[in-house]
C-alpha cells in the first residue's frame, strides 16, 4: 500500500469547530488496512479563529500520525532520529499538560540538553552506555536538580518510543543518577544580613522585599499584587493572580499558591502609608495632565512601574537585588535565595508544618528537602545540648554508683556483727556477749 500525506480539513458545526483527517486502520471482516476518517471536536468558534483551529488539528495529527505532511505510516528502520521522535511524538503529547509558560521552558531545556548533542542519532542506536555517558557529562557542568531533571526526560522520551512501537526495547529504564553531580545552590543569608538589606532601600523597595521576606513570596506573586487585593482592616492580602514574563496568569505555582496571607500590623501600616503616598502621586500627575484620573484605581499594581504596569522580575533583580548584594558584600541576594533563607531561619520560629503553610508548599518534603538548610551555630548548639545530657546522665550514674556502693558496705558490717554475736552466744553464753558488745563500742 502506497504511503500517503495529508494536513486535513476544518469545518464549523454548530458552535463547535471540528477538524477531520484520514488514518488507516485493520479491517475486521477481511483484515486488510482501510482508510477512515476521524473527526476531532477542537474546541468554540468563539474562543478561537479557523486559523488557530487548523493549526490545532495539525497538533491532533501530529500526535496520532507524526508531522503534518509527513507519512501516516512509519516503519522505524533507522530514519527516526532522536530529534524527529522529541518534536513530533513526545512533545505534542505533553504539550497538553503542560502550562504554557511551563512548556517553553522545558522545550528549552530538552532542546538543550538533549536535542542539540543527540538529536542527529537513529532511535535504534542508542543503548544504556551511550545514555549514561551523555548524563555524567551534563552532570560536570550542570546542577544536580538540572541533571535530575534532564534523566527524568530521557527516561519518557524512550518510555514512549516504546509505547509507541519505535523502540522494541527501553534503553533508559535504567539509568542512574550520576555520582558526584554539580553541588545545588544553597546560599542563605542571616537575620542581620536581611536587616542590613532592607535599611539600604527606598521605602517602596523596602516595603516589597520586606513583605516578601515576611511571607516568602515567590517573585510572580509580589510583583502582581493590586491595591483591590488589600484589606487593612483584616491585615490580609489576597493572593489571586502571578505575573511571568509579562504575561497576568489567574493561577499559581501550585494549588495553594493563590490563597489569603496575613500581614503584620506594622507592615500594613506602612503599606497603607505607601497607598497614601501612592494617592498622593496620582494626584500629581492628574494636576500636569499625566493621569485621566485624580483618583487611585483599585486595579492599580501596589508596586507598578513607571507606565503603571507590574515589575518586571529579571529587570528588579539586576537593577536593584543585585545592587544591594555588592554594596553589603552579601555572597547572593535573589528571590530564590530569600525564600530558602526564610525557609531555613523560620525552623526556630515553628514547627515544620508552620514553615510549609508560610512557604504555600504542596508537599512538607518539598520545604525540608529544597528549601531547609541546616544552621551551623544551631547544629553546634545541638550538639553542646546533646554533650551536655550525656554529662549530666554520667554524673548521675556515677552518683547511684557511690550510694550503691555505701549502702553495700553497711550491710556487710552488719552482718559481720550478727554472725559475731551469734558464734559468742553459742560459745560462750550471755557473759561472752557482753565481752564482745564492750568490744564494739572500744
Amino acid at each position: 500500500m502506497g504511503t500517503t500525506y495529508q494536513r486535513g480539513y476544518v469545518t464549523p458545526r454548530g458552535k463547535q469547530w471540528y477538524g477531520y483527517y484520514r488514518k488507516l486502520v485493520n479491517d475486521p471482516t477481511t483484515n486488510e488496512p482501510k482508510s477512515v476518517r476521524v473527526p476531532v471536536n477542537l474546541g468554540q468558534k468563539s474562543k478561537m479563529t479557523k486559523t488557530e483551529a487548523r493549526q490545532a488539528l495539525e497538533r491532533e495529527i501530529t500526535k496520532q500520525l507524526g508531522q503534518p505532511g509527513s507519512p501516516t505510516r512509519i516503519t522505524n528502520d533507522g530514519s527516526v532520529t532522536l530529534a524527529w521522535f522529541v518534536n513530533n511524538r513526545f512533545i505534542p503529547l505533553k504539550e497538553a499538560v503542560w502550562k504554557e509558560e511551563t512548556a517553553k521552558t522545558k522545550k528549552l531545556l530538552i532542546q538543550l540538553d538533549i536535542v542539540e548533542p543527540l538529536g542527529e542519532i537513529p532511535l535504534v542506536n542508542f543503548d544504556k552506555f551511550s545514555l549514561q555517558l551523555h548524563l555524567n557529562k551534563l552532570a560536570i557542568t550542570k546542577s544536580k536538580d538540572r541533571v535530575l531533571q534532564m534523566r527524568a526526560y530521557i527516561r519518557d522520551i524512550f518510555t514512549e518510543a516504546v509505547d509507541q512501537d519505535f523502540l522494541v526495547k527501553d534503553p533508559a529504564r535504567k539509568l542512574k543518577v550520576p555520582a558526584q553531580p554539580r553541588a545545588t545552590d544553597t546560599t542563605t543569608l542571616t537575620w542581620d544580613q536581611l536587616g542590613q538589606t532592607l535599611s539600604k532601600l527606598s521605602l517602596r523597595d523596602r516595603i516589597l522585599l520586606e513583605l516578601d521576606m515576611t511571607n516568602a513570596l515567590r517573585p510572580s506573586e509580589l510583583f502582581a499584587f493590586r491595591w483591590k487585593r488589600f484589606d487593612y482592616a483584616a491585615l490580609t492580602l489576597t493572593v489571586a493572580e502571578t505575573v511571568y514574563k509579562g504575561k497576568i496568569r489567574d493561577w499559581g505555582k501550585t494549588k495553594k499558591s493563590l490563597t489569603v496571607i496575613h500581614i503584620p500590623r506594622q507592615l500594613a501600616d506602612d503599606l497603607q502609608a505607601w497607598r497614601l503616598e501612592c494617592e498622593a502621586k496620582a494626584r500629581e500627575a492628574f494636576s500636569k495632565g499625566k493621569r485621566a484620573s485624580a483618583a487611585l484605581s483599585p486595579e492599580n499594581f501596589i508596586f507598578e512601574n513607571e507606565d503603571g504596569g507590574f515589575l518586571d522580575t529579571g529587570n528588579y533583580r539586576k537593577r536593584v537585588l543585585h545592587k544591594v548584594a555588592r554594596d553589603l558584600q552579601l555572597p547572593k541576594l535573589t528571590f530564590q535565595v530569600i525564600r530558602r533563607t526564610i525557609a531555613t531561619l523560620a525552623q526556630k520560629k515553628g514547627t515544620v508544618k508552620d514553615v510549609q503553610g508560610v512557604m504555600r508548599h504542596s508537599r512538607t518534603a518539598t520545604t525540608t528537602d529544597v528549601y531547609m538548610q541546616e544552621i551551623p551555630a544551631s547544629v553546634q548548639s545541638t550538639i553542646n545540648s546533646i554533650n551536655s545530657e550525656l554529662r549530666k546522665s554520667s554524673a548521675r550514674g556515677r552518683e547511684n554508683s557511690k550510694e550503691r556502693a555505701s549502702a553495700g558496705a553497711v550491710g556487710s558490717s552488719r552482718r559481720k556483727v550478727s554472725a559475731g554475736l551469734t558464734q559468742m552466744t553459742q560459745s560462750h553464753g550471755k557473759e561472752g556477749v557482753l565481752h564482745f558488745r564492750h568490744t564494739l563500742d572500744l
